[in-house]
């Protein structure tokens, strides 16, 4: 049995795509210094997305049986 890819199931990969949606969508930053402080600042207030992060980091997951 082939396992296939699945980073909807990968803590790491929502992680990633939380932090697309905060510091990148339908954002333009003029210089990379603009994007770099962004980044930081993101990281600097985890705190401030811990409710968001606290339920999309959850591994409780529907497991569905195999037939």
């Amino acid at each position: 049995m082939r396992r296939t890819y699945a980073p909807n199931l990968n803590l790491i990969e929502r992680f990633w795509k939380f932090f697309k949606r905060q510091v990148l969508y339908n954002r333009y930053y003029e210089t990379f210094a603009d994007y770099k402080a962004a980044c930081n600042q993101f990281f600097a207030d985890l705190d401030a997305h811990a409710a968001q992060l606290r339920s999309l980091l959850t591994d409780n997951f529907e497991i569905i049986p195999s037939y």
